[in-house]
């Protein structure tokens, strides 16, 4: 008998620059998420928090922070999970493994970050602790310098990725227009994004600002549930099929960063785990911290061969019409990236495209998707399909 974990229920508070503090945000998600699977806090057996931190706001020990949402909740088992921009996927991964372990039947995990109080440098600062600090070189490097030398390998292996990375970022601003939820509201053409202009300066050549996510405040949840979970009937359920976590070598110089071998194995591992093939997802929300993140994880899904992933933009394949749309959210780049929410919010807004709950970003009659949530340069990589139930 398979004993499968589903999605019950899910929190999103709005991304921005917003005025909640952290604390506000947990409890805002944890509550909505509750309320929407329709369970108690008593019902819940254990709570874990994707949260990077690093230093950026002072709520340094936040994983009971949750208990704030309900009295209930005190004496619950709460751990914070932390994995560069992958410790929202790392604390799903917790609350897997809990209820996979017979430790839990229903589990709450909240992603939550806080950002926009911090200078940009400051911020970029504090994320590239999760880069190589043992190597001079790579400690020096900001994480839109590490992609400007993806940008840059990948040209001078298969040609310039420029036109495709502009295409990127002008496709995820236009879905992040249906988008309420979405930090950016703000359309950009292809042709804005393709120059660099006084309004698009280089942040690292060769990317330009509109290449890079945003640096948002934000919040995510979701309530996940044994098969045989006794708390009630869940108004509606997607069913966890695959959950895979590879992790790679942290120093880029012990492997082929462009590659991207890492996300290439915890996606094709899900597909597997799944019973699944590319050609069955009705979307996927992935990674796209920076332009050409997207463009490599069009060629770890297996959309376009290596080196060819501009193909699934060319054809229309990752638009909100085509076959496979690609981060319908919004994305990183326009939704925003509060880093220990990022990975709840994909799986958040991947149960809601399941259970027909999506509004103007809903892919109709969606039944297989893919969240992948990556920790670092292609270091920390995890895949989640997520099915529709249909019972």
């Amino acid at each position: 008998m398979r004993n499968d974990i589903y999605i019950i229920g899910s929190g999103h508070t709005r991304f921005g620059r917003l005025e909640e503090t952290l604390e506000d945000l947990i409890v805002e998600a944890a509550r909505e998420a509750l309320e929407e699977a329709q369970v108690s806090a008593s019902d819940i057996d254990a709570v874990f928090l994707g949260h990077f931190n690093s230093g950026l706001v002072p709520d340094g020990f936040a994983s009971s922070l949750i208990l704030q949402a309900h009295p209930d909740f005190r004496f619950k088992p709460a751990t914070r999970c932390e994995n560069a921009c992958a410790s929202g996927a790392a604390a799903i991964h917790g609350g897997i493994n809990a209820i996979r372990s017979g430790a839990a039947r229903n589990v709450l995990v909240v992603g939550a970050e806080k950002m926009t109080h911090r200078s940009t440098a400051e911020v970029t600062q504090a994320l590239a602790g999760a880069g190589y600090q043992n190597n001079p070189t790579e400690a020096g490097l900001s994480f839109p310098q590490v992609f400007a030398i993806a940008a840059k390998q990948y040209a001078k292996r298969y040609g310039g990725p420029m036109d495709a990375m502009a295409r990127i970022a002008a496709k995820n601003h236009g879905n992040a227009m249906k988008n309420p939820l979405a930090h950016m509201h703000k359309p950009l053409t292809y042709e804005f994004c393709r120059e660099e202009s006084e309004r698009n300066p280089l942040i690292a050549p060769p990317l330009r600002l509109s290449d890079c996510s945003l640096v948002t405040d934000g919040a995510a949840a979701i309530v996940l549930s044994a098969e045989n979970a006794e708390a009630g009937e869940a108004p509606a359920r997607v069913r966890v099929a695959a959950a895979e976590h590879v992790s790679d070598f942290l120093p880029m110089n012990r492997r082929d960063f462009v590659a991207f071998e890492g996300p290439t194995r915890a996606i094709r591992q899900a597909y597997e785990v799944a019973g699944i093939t590319v050609s069955d997802l009705d979307f996927a929300e992935v990674h796209d911290c920076f332009t050409p993140a997207e463009l490599l994880i069009y060629e770890a899904m297996g959309l376009a061969p290596e080196g060819e992933g501009a193909h699934a933009l060319e054809d229309g394949t990752v638009f909100a019409d085509g076959r496979t749309p690609v981060n319908l959210s919004g994305g990183l780049k326009a939704k925003g990236h509060p880093v220990g929410a990022t990975g709840v919010s994909m799986h958040a807004l991947g149960f809601r495209q399941l259970t027909g709950r999506a509004g103007g970003i809903q892919r109709a009659g969606a039944e297989w998707g893919l969240a992948f949530n990556m920790g670092g340069a292609a270091v920390a990589n995890y895949a989640t399909i997520l099915q529709a139930d249909r019972a």
